[in-house]
Protein backbone atom coordinates (compact mmCIF):
# COMPACT_ATOMS: atom_id res chain seq x y z
CA UNK A 1 0.00 0.00 0.00
CA UNK A 2 2.54 2.45 0.77
CA UNK A 3 4.36 1.71 -2.57
CA UNK A 4 1.08 2.87 -4.16
CA UNK A 5 0.83 5.98 -1.96
CA UNK A 6 4.25 6.34 -3.21
CA UNK A 7 3.71 6.17 -6.65
CA UNK A 8 0.94 8.64 -6.42
CA UNK A 9 2.63 11.28 -4.17
CA UNK A 10 5.99 11.07 -6.74
CA UNK A 11 2.97 11.76 -9.54
CA UNK A 12 2.15 14.88 -8.36
CA UNK A 13 5.22 15.96 -6.18
CA UNK A 14 7.53 18.84 -8.50
CA UNK A 15 10.70 19.39 -6.19
CA UNK A 16 12.69 22.39 -7.48
CA UNK A 17 16.16 21.36 -7.79
CA UNK A 18 18.70 23.97 -8.52
CA UNK A 19 22.21 22.51 -9.88
CA UNK A 20 24.68 24.64 -11.40
CA UNK A 21 27.41 23.37 -13.81
CA UNK A 22 30.09 23.43 -11.57
CA UNK A 23 28.58 21.37 -9.20
CA UNK A 24 26.62 18.88 -11.20
CA UNK A 25 28.50 15.74 -11.39
CA UNK A 26 26.67 13.10 -12.74
CA UNK A 27 28.87 9.99 -12.04
CA UNK A 28 30.31 11.30 -9.18
CA UNK A 29 28.80 9.35 -6.34
CA UNK A 30 29.49 6.32 -8.51
CA UNK A 31 33.42 7.36 -8.75
CA UNK A 32 33.61 7.88 -5.42
CA UNK A 33 32.70 3.96 -5.14
CA UNK A 34 34.37 2.58 -7.18
CA UNK A 35 37.96 4.09 -5.99
CA UNK A 36 39.91 2.08 -4.04
CA UNK A 37 42.20 4.23 -2.19
CA UNK A 38 39.60 6.50 -0.45
CA UNK A 39 36.45 5.35 1.74
CA UNK A 40 33.88 8.16 1.78
CA UNK A 41 31.37 5.96 3.62
CA UNK A 42 29.58 7.72 6.36
CA UNK A 43 30.26 6.31 9.81
CA UNK A 44 27.35 5.28 11.63
CA UNK A 45 27.08 7.94 13.74
CA UNK A 46 26.84 9.87 10.82
CA UNK A 47 23.84 8.29 9.47
CA UNK A 48 22.21 8.42 12.92
CA UNK A 49 22.64 12.15 13.48
CA UNK A 50 21.00 12.98 10.06
CA UNK A 51 18.66 10.69 10.13
CA UNK A 52 17.12 11.79 12.96
CA UNK A 53 17.05 15.12 12.06
CA UNK A 54 15.36 14.62 9.45
CA UNK A 55 12.53 12.97 10.96
CA UNK A 56 12.81 15.49 13.49
CA UNK A 57 12.24 18.23 10.90
CA UNK A 58 9.00 16.47 9.83
CA UNK A 59 5.84 18.83 10.36
CA UNK A 60 4.22 15.90 12.35
CA UNK A 61 6.63 14.47 14.56
CA UNK A 62 7.63 16.16 18.40
CA UNK A 63 11.79 16.04 17.68
CA UNK A 64 11.21 14.70 21.70
CA UNK A 65 10.07 11.68 21.02
CA UNK A 66 12.78 10.96 18.17
CA UNK A 67 15.19 8.46 19.04
CA UNK A 68 17.07 5.82 16.87
CA UNK A 69 14.56 3.01 17.95
CA UNK A 70 12.08 4.59 17.20
CA UNK A 71 8.64 3.42 14.88
CA UNK A 72 7.06 5.90 12.70
CA UNK A 73 3.45 4.91 12.90
CA UNK A 74 3.99 2.90 16.62
CA UNK A 75 5.80 5.99 18.52
CA UNK A 76 5.38 9.04 16.38
CA UNK A 77 1.39 8.39 15.24
CA UNK A 78 2.24 8.45 11.40
CA UNK A 79 0.74 7.30 8.55
CA UNK A 80 2.12 5.39 6.45
CA UNK A 81 1.78 8.91 3.70
CA UNK A 82 3.91 10.12 6.05
CA UNK A 83 6.11 7.19 6.39
CA UNK A 84 6.33 7.71 2.60
CA UNK A 85 6.68 11.17 2.83
CA UNK A 86 10.06 10.84 5.36
CA UNK A 87 11.54 8.06 3.29
CA UNK A 88 11.37 10.58 0.21
CA UNK A 89 12.94 12.97 2.44
CA UNK A 90 15.75 10.80 3.12
CA UNK A 91 16.62 9.91 -0.15
CA UNK A 92 17.02 13.33 -0.85
CA UNK A 93 19.28 13.98 2.24
CA UNK A 94 21.67 11.35 1.50
CA UNK A 95 21.37 11.84 -2.36
CA UNK A 96 19.70 8.32 -3.09
CA UNK A 97 17.11 6.50 -4.14
CA UNK A 98 15.08 3.71 -2.55
CA UNK A 99 13.23 1.12 -4.74
CA UNK A 100 9.64 0.71 -3.75
CA UNK A 101 10.04 -2.75 -2.22
CA UNK A 102 13.07 -0.96 0.58
CA UNK A 103 11.06 2.19 1.20
CA UNK A 104 7.90 0.10 2.29
CA UNK A 105 10.15 -1.71 5.00
CA UNK A 106 11.75 1.07 6.47
CA UNK A 107 9.08 2.12 9.08
CA UNK A 108 11.46 3.10 11.77
CA UNK A 109 14.52 5.01 12.32
CA UNK A 110 16.41 2.07 13.28
CA UNK A 111 15.94 0.45 9.32
CA UNK A 112 16.44 3.80 7.89
CA UNK A 113 19.92 4.04 9.70
CA UNK A 114 20.92 0.55 9.11
CA UNK A 115 19.66 0.79 5.11
CA UNK A 116 21.13 4.42 4.89
CA UNK A 117 24.68 2.98 6.34
CA UNK A 118 24.99 -0.24 4.30
CA UNK A 119 24.51 1.36 1.14
CA UNK A 120 27.10 2.40 -0.64
CA UNK A 121 26.43 5.24 -2.53
CA UNK A 122 25.06 6.78 0.44
CA UNK A 123 26.76 10.67 0.40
Amino acid sequence: MASALRGALLCHLRVPVALSRSNWDPLGSVARFMSSGHDDHLTKEEVIHRVLDVVKSFPKVDPSKVTPDVHFQKDLGLDSLDSVEIVMALEEEFKLEIPDKEADKIDSCNLAIEYIHNHPLAS
